[in-house]
C-alpha cells in the first residue's frame, strides 16, 4: 500500500513538472518595474516594430571589454534589443567585436571608419596606468536590401563620460525606432525648400538636404511666378507639407507673403532660418580685415509680427562662444590659432521640449535676438545664449584685431537672448481686415492648427565648403561635433508629425554612477569590508559552532 503511494506521489510531481513547464511557456512575460519605464517600449515604437514583415538584421560592434560606462551602455543596448525581438520574432541580432582578432582589426577599423563610423578612443588614468582604448559604439540595421547606421552614442564637447552615456542611454529607443522607420516606411511627407529670394545655395546646405532626404521627399520651389501667376504659385505650394526658408537675403513682395501666409492658412507648415542684420565672416578677410554691418529688411516684420514674433535688428554677443582661426605671428612664424570669437554665441537648449531634450550645443553666427509677442499662438523658446551675453546695434565696425583684446565681462549682462522659436496653434491671418495684394481663391483670416519655427540666423542650416564640396554640417576645424544638425532633423521632424518618433525622446531615464573620487578614497576601506570582514565572520561562525558543539557533546 505504501509502495503504491509513493509511486502514485511521484506520478504527480512528474505530472506537476511538464503541467508547469508547458503553462510556463506559453504565459512568458516581462515586467519592468523600474521607476523611470526605461525598458517599456513607446506606442510609436511598437508601432513601427509590428510593421516589420521581413527579416531584420540587427549588428552591433560594442562588443570586448569595456570600462565601467560603456559596460552600461552594452547591456542597455542588449536589453532594448530584447524588448525589440519579443515584440517581434522576425528582428536577428549579431554581437561583433571588430577588434577581437590581431589578424583582421586594423583591416575592420578601415573599413568601419569609411563607413562613417568613427571609434571613440577612451583614455584612462587607472593606477598610474595611461590605457587607450578603440571602442565602436555603433550599430547596422538592415531590412530587405537596405541598410542605415545607428549611433549608440550621443558625444559631447561639454559633458563628461558618464554625462554623455546618460544620455546616450536615454537616447537609445528614439536612435533604433528611427532607424527602423527609415528601413520600413516609404516617404509620404513632402518638403519645399524655397528660392528666389537670395537664399542659400544648395551646395551650402548640402548636408541639411542629405540628412532629412532619408526621410521625406524634398524639392526647390522657386516664388518667381508669383508675380504673373500668384493663385497657380499657391495652389502648387499648397501640395507641400513643409516650407524650409534658409536665409534669404532679398526682400519678399506683397504678394509672395499673401502667397506664404495662405499656405499657412491652410495648415502649412514652415521652417524659417531669418536674420535681420547684414554681416559675414567671409567679409572679414579682407586687408583691413574689418566690415560693417547694416540692418537687412526683408520686409517680413508685419509677417512675423502679426504670427506672435519678433526678429530685432541687432547682433548677440556671448562669452560663451565658439572660436574662430586666424594667423597669430609675423610672417613665415605666423600660425592658425584658435580665438574666441564673441560674435558665434553657442546656444543651449530647452530640456524639457522633444527637439531639444539632450542637444549639444548649437553654433551661431552673427546671431540677432528675438521677442514673443503676446497673442494667441502657443510659443516655446527652443535655443537661447547664455546669460554672458551683450546687445550690439547697427551699424556698427567690427574688425577680426576685436579678438586680441580681453573682453569686458562687465559689459555682458544682458541675459539670455532668444534665438530660435516653436510656434503652434490657430495663427491669424497677416492680411486680415487688409487690402489684399491680389485676389485669392477662398481667403482664409483663420488657420487650421498647425506649427511654424523661426530661427534668427541663417547659418544656423549653413555647412562649410572646401575644394567645391560640402562638409558636414556643425562639425568645425577641431572636429568638435555642434548640435546643428541634430536640431534641424528634430524640429522638421516635430513640424511633420513624423509617426510620434520625436515624442520618444522626451523618455526620462536616471542613472547612477559611482563617485570616483570617493572611491578612490575609500577603496582601501571597502576592500577590508568585503574580503576581510567576511572571512572574520565565517571565522567567528566556526569557533562559536564548535564551541557549542563541544559543550553540548562532552
Amino acid at each position: 500500500m505504501k509502495q503504491n503511494k509513493s509511486l502514485i506521489y511521484i506520478l504527480a510531481v512528474l505530472i506537476g513538472l511538464i503541467v508547469v513547464n508547458a503553462l510556463s511557456s506559453k504565459l512568458y512575460g516581462r515586467y519592468d518595474l523600474t521607476k523611470d519605464k526605461r525598458y517599456t517600449l513607446s506606442d510609436a515604437t511598437n508601432t513601427i516594430v509590428d510593421q516589420i514583415d521581413a527579416p531584420l538584421i540587427i549588428d552591433v560592434f560594442l562588443e570586448g571589454d569595456f570600462p565601467s560606462e560603456f559596460r552600461l551602455l552594452q547591456t542597455e543596448t542588449r536589453q532594448i534589443i530584447e524588448e525589440f525581438q519579443l515584440k517581434n520574432s522576425k528582428i536577428k541580432v549579431n554581437y561583433i567585436n571588430p577588434i577581437e582578432d590581431e589578424a583582421t582589426r586594423e583591416r575592420n577599423i578601415n573599413e568601419l571608419t569609411k563607413s562613417g563610423l568613427e571609434p571613440y578612443i577612451n583614455t584612462s588614468n587607472s593606477s598610474g596606468k595611461v590605457t587607450q582604448d578603440i571602442i565602436f559604439p555603433w550599430a547596422f540595421a538592415s531590412y530587405k536590401d537596405q541598410t542605415v547606421k545607428i549611433p549608440l552614442l550621443k558625444k559631447s564637447i561639454t559633458q563628461t563620460l558618464p554625462e554623455q552615456i546618460n544620455n546616450s542611454v536615454q537616447g537609445l529607443e528614439y536612435a533604433f525606432a528611427d532607424a527602423f522607420s527609415k528601413l520600413i516606411n516609404s516617404k509620404s511627407k513632402t518638403i519645399a525648400v524655397l528660392k528666389g529670394n537670395g537664399e542659400l545655395n544648395d551646395l551650402y546646405i548640402a548636408d541639411f538636404l542629405k540628412t532629412v532626404q532619408p526621410y521625406y521627399k524634398i524639392a526647390p520651389f522657386t516664388l518667381d511666378s508669383v508675380a504673373s501667376n500668384p493663385q497657380g504659385t499657391l495652389d502648387k505650394l499648397k501640395q507641400y507639407d513643409l516650407i524650409v526658408v534658409a536665409k534669404p537675403t532679398l526682400a519678399f513682395s506683397e504678394e509672395e507673403k499673401l502667397v506664404l501666409d495662405q499656405y499657412t492658412m491652410r495648415g502649412g507648415k514652415s521652417l524659417w532660418l531669418s536674420e535681420s542684420v547684414i554681416m559675414e565672416k567671409d567679409s572679414l578677410y579682407n586687408d583691413s580685415g574689418s566690415s560693417v554691418s547694416i540692418m537687412r529688411d526683408l520686409n517680413l516684420n508685419d509677417f512675423f509680427f502679426k504670427y506672435g514674433v519678433r526678429i530685432n535688428p541687432s547682433m548677440v554677443k556671448d562669452l560663451y562662444s565658439a572660436p574662430i582661426m586666424l594667423a597669430i605671428g609675423e610672417g613665415s612664424q605666423a600660425q592658425l590659432q584658435p580665438i574666441q570669437w564673441q560674435y558665434s554665441p553657442l546656444a543651449s537648449s530647452n530640456q524639457d521640449h522633444p527637439i531639444t531634450k539632450n542637444l549639444e550645443l548649437v553654433k551661431y553666427d552673427f546671431a540677432s535676438p528675438m521677442d514673443t509677442l503676446k497673442n494667441g499662438i502657443n510659443k516655446t523658446i527652443l535655443l537661447q545664449s547664455s546669460p554672458k551675453s551683450k546687445l550690439e546695434g547697427v551699424p556698427t565696425s567690427i574688425a577680426l584685431n576685436e579678438v586680441t583684446k580681453s573682453p569686458d565681462e562687465n559689459l555682458y549682462t544682458s541675459g539670455p537672448q532668444t534665438l530660435a522659436v516653436l510656434l503652434e496653434g490657430e495663427f491669424t491671418s497677416v492680411y486680415d481686415q487688409r487690402v489684399l495684394p491680389f485676389k485669392v481663391k477662398n481667403f482664409q483670416s483663420k488657420s487650421t492648427p498647425t506649427k511654424m519655427v523661426v530661427i534668427s540666423d541663417g547659418d544656423v542650416i549653413k555647412n562649410d565648403v572646401r575644394r567645391n564640396r560640402p562638409l558636414e554640417l556643425g562639425v568645425d576645424y577641431r572636429g568638435f561635433v555642434y548640435g546643428n544638425k541634430e536640431f534641424l532633423l528634430n524640429t522638421v521632424n516635430y513640424l511633420l508629425d513624423d509617426s510620434g518618433l520625436i515624442n520618444i525622446r522626451a523618455k526620462e531615464i536616471s542613472i547612477a554612477y559611482l563617485n570616483q573620487d570617493k572611491v578612490k578614497e575609500q577603496q582601501g576601506t571597502w576592500q577590508l569590508v568585503n574580503i576581510v570582514l567576511p572571512l572574520g565572520l565565517l571565522a567567528l561562525f566556526g569557533f562559536a559552532f564548535n564551541f557549542f558543539r563541544k559543550k553540548k557533546y562532552t
